[in-house]
């Protein structure tokens, strides 16, 4: 990146026009004599070094980024970025003949050259970066200034692919002194800076963990659903999964444009082993306690019966009509009256008052076994309910973790692919 830059002061042409077309002389190829020659040019380090005031210098920006050594997530800044900026520009008094001085390059102290106000707006902070106190000076007139820089900078990030995401962090260099040649207006030029996190933390940290947690929760609907270890063991893993995400809570983004993919998915996890400890409290209160229930509403039957029982392969069982025909007691004293009668009247009163009896006791059995069969009939129906949804849940357990290893797996390709 380059800047044509024009010092905004004015400078007496007379003063610097001793210099206009020589090179500097050296009594000796050597350093003391070349550090003699550039004492006149140290004196001049007040101005910009030109000697038509109309000159434009062109100042040469390059920026090398080492590491980012922080992310300051909660300020939305990228912290601690280990850069160096490299800066060059031509000095119309510090040119020689290289063999006359014995040497095409010399360093000299920064405070004696005049030197670029050039900032970086984004900073936020002071740069604690080690000073470097030389530049370097080249016989053709080029001075080559480079600095290390500790920036705190500003950057707004998106973090909705986190942490799979690329930053794209814009660096804006900046003078007070400077003039545009074109509109006369500040310096201003800017340089974008693209970021990839390095995944592999968070992958191993944040969603590998959670992948098999959520997997154990899976394979813990091959417990009986009545057996109390399986709802005391689901509400094992929800009490160890909340302490894992408390633990890793500082791991995530704090802030950003919109919310990260990954907390969708954390919060999804923990949301399906909820509805997994729900849905066994259900299915153990169905299996246990549906004696104690009427018969479900036909609205329920058609829907879980008919419908989600044969989406989850498990249609209503026919039921058995061979059933076992009570007869009607009355019937049976008629007909042995009946009888009785046929054979004769001794004892006849005796005998229908025992038969009257033993029918109203038929009449109490039967009634009590048709009881029995209609609880019967509703708590199958009540089970074959809790059996349906335990499926169910089963099998969009599996969609869920099978879409979302499937989508990590994309993001995370297309991430490294597009950086």
């Amino acid at each position: 990146m380059s800047m044509y830059i024009n010092h905004k002061g004015t400078f007496l042409l007379s003063f610097v026009a001793q210099y206009s077309s020589t090179l500097l002389n050296c009594s000796n190829p050597d350093s003391p004599s070349m550090l003699e020659a550039l004492k006149p040019v140290f004196n001049l380090n007040a101005i910009r070094p030109v000697v038509n005031i109309t000159t434009v210098t062109n100042i040469g920006i390059s920026i090398t980024v080492f590491g980012i050594l922080g992310v300051l997530k909660r300020r939305r800044t990228v912290s601690d970025s280990w850069v160096s900026l490299l800066q060059k520009w031509q000095n119309e008094f510090t040119k020689w003949d290289p063999e006359e001085c014995g040497t095409s390059r010399m360093s000299v102290p920064r405070t004696n050259l005049w030197l670029p106000d050039i900032i970086i707006n984004e900073f936020m902070d002071e740069n604690t970066a080690p000073k470097v106190p030389y530049a370097y000076l080249l016989s053709d007139g080029t001075v080559s200034d480079s600095q290390p820089i500790k920036a705190i900078t500003s950057c707004k990030l998106d973090i909705y692919l986190f942490p799979f995401d690329i930053q794209n962090c814009t660096l804006s260099f900046n003078s007070y002194t400077l003039k545009s040649k074109y509109n006369h207006e500040d310096v201003s030029q800017a340089i974008l800076i693209s970021l990839r996190r390095q995944a592999m933390l968070y992958v191993a940290n944040l969603l590998l963990p959670s992948s098999f947690l959520i997997t154990v929760d899976l394979f813990s609907f091959i417990l009986p659903p009545n057996d109390a270890d399986r709802s005391s063991f689901k509400m094992t893993l929800i009490l160890g999964y909340t302490v894992f995400l408390l633990m890793m809570n500082d791991l995530l983004p704090a802030t950003g444009n919109a919310i990260p993919l990954i907390n969708v998915f954390l919060s999804m996890c923990l949301a399906m082993m909820v509805a997994s400890l729900l849905e066994t409290i259900v299915i153990t209160n169905f299996l246990c306690g549906s004696s104690n229930y009427s018969r479900a509403p036909r609205w329920i039957r058609v829907l879980f019966l008919k419908i989600l029982g044969r989406l989850v392969c498990l249609p209503p069982k026919p039921r058995d009509r061979n059933d076992t025909v009570i007869q009607n007691p009355v019937t049976q004293v008629t007909e042995e009256s009946k009888t009785l009668e046929q054979k004769g009247p001794l004892g006849e009163d005796k005998t229908l008052q025992e038969l009257r009896s033993l029918g109203r006791v038929l009449q109490a059995v039967r009634l009590q076994v048709e009881q029995h069969l209609s609880k019967s009939l509703s708590t199958e129906e009540w089970v074959q309910i809790g059996l349906i949804i335990d499926r169910l849940l089963f099998i969009l357990y599996i969609i869920f973790i099978t879409v979302s290893f499937i989508t990590i797996i994309i993001i995370w390709v297309v991430s490294y692919n597009a950086a």
